[in-house]
C-alpha cells in the first residue's frame, strides 16, 4: 500500500522527508511490533508516550513516523494534531475499510453492555444472520474466539479484527464501545449503522475527571453517528432526555418504568426473579413504527436490569429488520453472560456471580438479592484494582446501602493478588478506603490477599438454603471457577463434570 492511501483523510499539518509513493507493509503503534518498511505511529497513553519508543521503531524496520511532535532523527515524519485520530483513520484505510461491509451496531452504557450485546447477538443468529461480537468478554467470529483484554480494543487491533470477520463472511457485528475507547478515538472511523445508549451512571471518574465529562464522552457515539444511522436510548433516564430531543429524528426509544418510550412495558412480573411482561407501541409516538400490537416477552436470565436490556436489544434488532416471533424466541433461549448475576450453582445452596463494576451494578443486584428468597446471604467482595479511590469509595458506600436489608451472615473481601494482572493490581490506597467505608458503616470486614483463601472461609459458614455472591470485576474472574473446584473435589468423575459444567466454556479468568 502506497503511503498517500494509508494516510487518506488523515488531517496532516506538515511533513519531514516524507515520500507520499512510498510502499508501506505494516503499520503499528508498538515499538515491538514493527515491521519492515513499516508505518510507526507515536501515541500517547496514560503511563507513556510513544514518541520516547521511535528511535526502538525504526531498529525494528520502521520507515516513517507519524507524531504530534518533530523528533530529532532522520526517519520521514508526518506530523499531525492527534496521533490516535490518525491511527484510528489510517488503520481502517490499512484493512480497506471492513466496517462498511457490515452491520454494525454500538452499544454503550454505565451498565449492561455486554448483556445486550450477547442479546442482539442471540437474536441475530435465531435469525440466521453471521455474526460476531467485540467486548468484554470475548472477540467472537465465525471461526475463532479471543478472550478479551479492553472492551473495545486500541483502534488497530479493532479494525484488524472487523477485516477478519469480514473474511469470514460475518454480516452483523455487535460491539461494545467503553468511554475509554470513545475518548481515545478507538472507534474514531467505524461506520455504525445503529447505535444504543441504554444507561449511565457514576464510573471511571478517576480516569475522565468528572461525572459531567465521562457523560460528554459517552455521549459522543450518538452525537458523531452518521445521518443515516438510528439510535437506540433509555427513555427512563432522565439524563438522556437533552439527548434525545438532540437527535430526535434518528432517536428511537424504551421505557420499563413510565409510558415514556416509543415502546414501553406493561404488566411487568418479576415474582420469580426471572421477567415477563407485555411490550406496547406508543401511539403518541411517530418517530418510527416498529411493532403494530402488544407483544409479550418472557426471558430467562433473571433480574431487573435484564429487562432494560432486553428492550434495547429488541428495539436493535427490529431496526436490523428481524421479526418479532423471531426476537421473542431469542431473549427467551438468551440463557445469560458469564458474571452478570450468573447462577453458576443450585443445588444445597446457590452460588451466585456477579462482574459488580460499579455503583449503578451493584444497586440493581442487591436490589435484585432483595426479591430473591433464601436463608442467609454469604458475600465474597473483590476490591476494584488499579480504578482509582472515587471509584473504590463510591463502590463501597453502595455496598453498606445495599446490604442493608439484606440477610447477611458472612462479608469478606480480597486484593486477589494471585489472579490479577498488572494493571488490575489493588493498591494500599483503593484497600485503605474500602475500609474506612466500611469502618463508618460499622461493618468489620476482614481482607485477605488470596482469594482462595476468602472462598475457604465462606464455604465453612455455608448452610443449606442460603447464597453466596462472588462479587467483583477482574478480582473476581477465577472466583467461581476455584469455588466450583472446591465443591467438586473428591466427587465421581460424572459429579465433577455436573459441579463444574456452568464454567467449562468460561473466557474470563484465563
Amino acid at each position: 500500500m502506497k503511503l498517500s492511501k494509508l494516510l487518506q483523510n488523515v488531517s496532516v499539518i506538515e511533513c519531514k522527508n516524507v515520500d507520499m509513493d512510498l510502499e508501506i507493509s505494516s503499520l503499528a503503534y508498538h515499538s515491538a511490533k514493527v515491521e519492515q518498511n513499516g508505518v510507526f505511529v507515536c501515541i500517547k497513553g496514560y503511563k507513556t508516550d510513544g514518541h520516547k519508543y521511535l528511535a526502538s521503531a525504526v531498529e525494528h524496520g520502521a520507515i516513517v513516523a507519524v507524531v504530534e511532535t518533530f523528533q530529532d532523527t532522520d526517519i520521514p515524519q508526518v506530523k499531525v494534531e492527534d496521533s490516535r485520530i490518525a491511527l484510528a483513520t489510517m488503520s481502517s484505510n490499512y484493512y480497506d475499510n471492513p466496517s462498511k461491509k457490515m452491520t454494525v451496531i454500538g452499544i454503550t452504557a454505565t451498565n449492561g453492555k455486554t448483556t445486550t450485546a450477547f442479546m442482539v447477538d442471540e437474536v441475530l443468529r435465531k435469525a440466521g444472520k453471521k455474526t460476531g461480537i467485540i467486548g468484554t468478554v470475548m472477540i467472537r467470529s465465525l471461526n475463532e474466539v479471543i478472550p478479551s483484554v479492553l472492551t473495545t480494543p486500541e483502534s488497530l487491533d479493532l479494525q484488524k479484527y472487523m477485516a477478519m470477520m469480514v473474511e469470514q463472511g460475518v454480516t452483523h457485528l455487535t460491539m461494545e464501545v467503553s468511554s475509554s475507547a470513545l475518548e481515545l478515538h478507538r472507534v474514531h472511523g467505524v461506520d455504525f449503522d445503529f447505535v444504543c445508549f441504554n444507561n449511565i451512571s457514576r464510573d471511571h471518574i478517576d480516569l475522565h475527571g468528572s461525572f459531567e465529562d465521562y457523560f460528554q464522552i459517552k455521549s459522543t457515539l450518538i452525537r458523531g453517528m452518521k445521518p443515516s444511522a438510528k439510535a437506540v436510548i433509555n427513555a427512563d433516564d432522565s439524563l438522556l432526555h437533552d439527548l434525545i430531543q438532540e437527535k430526535q429524528n434518528q432517536v428511537i426509544t424504551y421505557s420499563v418504568e413510565s409510558d415514556r418510550g416509543d415502546l414501553y412495558c406493561t404488566q411487568l412480573d418479576l415474582s420469580t426473579g426471572i421477567a415477563n411482561w407485555k411490550i406496547v407501541p406508543n401511539p403518541t409516538k411517530s418517530t418510527l413504527s416498529l411493532l403494530n400490537s402488544e407483544v409479550k416477552i418472557a426471558l430467562s436470565v433473571p433480574g431487573y436490569h435484564s429487562v432494560y436490556n432486553a428492550m434495547a436489544a429488541m428495539e436493535l434488532c427490529l431496526l436490523c429488520q428481524i421479526d418479532i416471533e423471531t426476537i421473542q424466541d431469542g431473549l427467551h433461549s438468551f440463557k445469560g453472560v458469564e458474571r452478570r448475576f450468573e447462577l453458576i450453582y443450585d443445588r444445597e445452596f446457590k452460588i451466585i456471580d456477579d462482574h459488580f463494576a460499579n455503583t449503578g451494578n451493584i444497586r440493581v443486584t442487591l436490589e435484585t438479592l432483595k426479591k430473591m428468597k433464601y436463608e442467609q446471604l454469604h458475600f465474597i467482595y473483590a476490591i476494584r484494582g488499579s480504578r482509582g479511590v472515587v471509584v473504590n469509595r463510591e463502590n463501597a458506600e453502595e455496598i453498606c446501602r445495599g446490604i442493608e436489608n439484606l440477610p447477611l451472615k458472612t462479608f469478606v473481601a480480597t486484593k486477589s493478588v494471585f489472579h490479577v494482572t498488572e494493571k488490575d493490581v489493588v493498591t494500599q490506597e483503593e484497600v485503605s478506603v474500602f475500609q474506612d467505608i466500611m469502618n463508618c458503616c460499622e461493618r468489620t470486614v476482614p481482607i485477605y490477599d488470596d482469594l482462595e483463601e476468602a472462598i475457604a472461609f465462606v464455604l465453612k459458614e455455608v448452610q443449606p438454603g442460603d447464597v453466596i455472591l462472588l462479587a467483583g470485576c477482574q478480582g473476581m474472574d477465577s472466583g467461581g471457577k476455584l469455588l466450583l473446584e472446591k465443591l467438586a473435589d473428591g466427587k465421581s468423575e460424572k459429579e465433577r463434570e455436573e459441579i463444574m459444567d456452568s464454567v467449562k466454556n468460561r473466557i474470563c479468568g484465563i
